[in-house]
């Protein structure tokens, strides 16, 4: 029997992230190889066009999973169904520009999407949110969208995840696809704190602890860390935009872990709701380890929490606590 298919939107679809993400999806790597999709697409007025070619050239990949594109800038028409939404639309921090500016301006977007998902999105849509201030955006969208359960609101971190796994595999010399179960806690920020403390590399000896093999605490505890919070800003310097490529493939890897589970012994990181896990204030979109069954999500519990850790945990707590009183106050 062949599946219904899925529908999925993408807002910034025009934009660098979601030129990169359209393709993936219409090709079966967010949700597999015999799940047929429709994709909607959604970007702002000045973007039509450009909108309007991306539909071209899907049309013309002649995707057999594709069974049909919304190209729209109408947020109704597309969130009207939607049973995923990948919001990538977002306004990007400009030079010389405050904080605060940046956040008021992704609160009216995110505002405005927040109900119109909430009209005439599908019953229990999943939400993940890419623009930053990525976990702020999502806890606005949340704010704005009360029908759509908590727990189906997310932001992305699987690409601080994904950044993590990839520096310990070049460090090691062994297959990313070995490396497992490495920690983002936090924010999609410079203050995330990238864990290994719970992660281990396949040998053929078995599993064996990350730190234990790297042998260099001041390396994992110092330029690790370093590297994995200030990667996008050198993928910037280096390519003079922004790393599209893989926040596009990273998103496939958080949906599709999502829906179809993670493997059985495997955590991923996602930006969740906080019930108040590992003394976390409740009510932040927070970074954690979770692993998927059934298309939910759970926080892995009882890890052990090192001093180190603890601090780290701490400081981007409080930093998303700042943001989410800015966001709260651009409301007002």
């Amino acid at each position: 029997m062949a599946k219904d298919p899925v529908r999925v939107l993408v807002t910034g679809a025009a934009g660098q992230i979601g030129y990169a993400l359209v393709p993936m999806i219409a090709r079966g790597v967010m949700l597999g190889a015999d799940q047929p999709v429709i994709l909607h697409m959604l970007d702002i007025p000045p973007a039509a066009e450009a909108l309007n070619g991306v539909k071209m050239e899907l049309v013309d990949a002649a995707f057999p999973l594709l069974k049909g594109v919304v190209a729209t800038t109408d947020a109704v028409e597309a969130c009207t169904g939607v049973n995923i939404a990948v919001m990538v639309g977002g306004f990007p921090r400009k030079e010389g520009m405050e904080r605060k500016d940046v956040m008021s301006k992704n609160v009216s977007i995110y505002k405005s999407q927040a109900s119109a998902l909430e009209k005439h999105a599908a019953p229990n849509c999943k939400v993940l949110v890419v623009a930053n201030p990525a976990n702020t955006n999502a806890l606005i969208l949340k704010e704005f969208a009360p029908s759509i359960p908590e727990k189906n609101i997310t932001c992305l971190t699987r690409l601080d995840h994904n950044r993590a796994l990839g520096q310990v595999s070049e460090r090691l010399s062994v297959q990313v696809s070995d490396v497992k179960n490495v920690i983002i806690w936090g924010n999609h920020s410079s203050t995330q704190y990238p864990d290994v403390n719970h992660a281990t590399v396949k040998t053929p000896a078995g599993d064996k602890p990350v730190r234990e093999l790297v042998a260099d605490d001041a390396w994992l505890n110092g330029e690790f860390i370093a590297t994995v919070q200030q990667r996008g800003a050198a993928i910037i310097k280096a390519r003079k935009l922004s790393s599209a490529l893989s926040a596009a493939s990273s998103a496939c890897d958080h949906i599709r872990d999502w829906v179809l589970g993670t493997p059985e012994g495997t955590f991923v990181s996602m930006g969740v709701y906080s019930d108040g896990s590992y003394n976390i204030p409740a009510g932040l979109i927070y970074s954690f380890p979770v692993t998927c069954k059934n298309g939910e999500w759970s926080i892995v519990q009882g890890l052990p929490i090192d001093e180190f850790s603890r601090k780290k945990l701490d400081l981007t707590a409080e930093e998303l606590s700042e943001e989410k009183a800015l966001a709260y106050s651009c409301l007002n």
